[in-house]
């Protein structure tokens, strides 16, 4: 790719940097000063679930995510598996290396990280689905304010089935044990049902999230027809995270579109969700 320009920067998101860094202070709870020091650096992988709609919305929620990140510690690379809106690309495609803009300067793709987990899940790298993709993007400027010019791997993935998602999580996390990464999943929950009956489902969804029970995620999105746009990207994780022993969960947050907008009969959920080695926290 070389390097990507913003699709989102100016609607998801303000393209103006002062704007940008007052959007982004109203949805941390304020500015890294205010959050205290950062975290010692990490020793082992973390993992961290949040939503990729417009600020306006969902900003609060992934907020309270790179908050909780903030003060677990800093990674020394990202890796962000996002949702594939286009249907472009393979199952799990990964972008090519390069720079990604954003309205704070760019940030690059590590180069040897992504080459090694797409070889290790099966995916390819492919730059196609990413050109009009938004899920990976509008997590850079939480990132880039955060942390500086820190390194991400950008995946999108597609739906997957149980075998598909074990087998893809085992290769990414053999590739990660032991790193200094954060393992992000970028997702939406329920779409365009009333605010009662997404948040309804999506907690239930969201039980066997924190309990990384994949068999039972599918088949609660299945018989409950949950339309969690990211399903592939939180199969992928669940499946990935068990493997790093990242057992202990939290869901930090929870809310609907209709909860900030008003409009409760057609909303979409959000979360975000940290998730820790048991030793880490014992």
């Amino acid at each position: 790719m070389g390097f990507r320009w913003a699709c989102a920067a100016g609607t998801f998101y303000p393209a103006d940097p002062l704007r940008l860094t007052r959007e982004l202070e109203h949805c941390l709870g304020g500015s890294r000063e205010e959050l205290g020091p950062a975290g010692p650096p990490l020793v082992h992988p973390v993992g961290l679930i949040v939503p990729h709609a417009g600020y306006r919305y969902s900003g609060g929620v992934a907020g309270a995510g790179y908050r909780a990140l903030w003060a677990v510690g800093r990674p020394e690379v990202t890796v962000i598996l996002g949702t594939n809106h286009t249907g472009l690309g393979a199952a799990i495609s990964f972008a090519e290396p390069g720079e990604w803009e954003t309205p704070f300067g760019p940030l690059p793709i590590h180069r040897e990280l992504t080459r090694g987990l797409a070889e290790a899940s099966g995916g390819e790298l492919t730059d196609a689905p990413f050109f009009e993709e938004h899920s990976v993007e509008v997590q850079l400027p939480f990132l880039r304010y955060l942390y500086g010019e820190i390194p991400f791997v950008a995946a999108v993935v597609q739906p997957l089935s149980l075998r598909e998602a074990e087998k893809a999580g085992v290769g990414l996390a053999q590739v990660l044990a032991k790193k200094s990464v954060a393992l992000i999943c970028s997702t939406d929950f329920t779409h365009y049902e009333p605010h009662e009956m997404a948040k309804e489902k999506d907690l239930l969804a969201l039980r066997r999230v924190l309990d990384l029970d994949l068999p039972g995620f599918l088949a609660a999105i299945h018989q409950h027809r949950i339309s969690i746009c990211g399903v592939g990207a939180l199969a992928l994780f669940i499946a990935a995270a068990k493997e790093l022993n990242l057992w202990a969960a939290q869901l930090l947050l929870y809310r609907t579109s209709g909860e900030i907008a008003g409009m409760m009969e057609q909303v979409v959920g959000y979360a975000s969700a940290l998730f820790r080695e048991v030793s880490e926290v014992a």
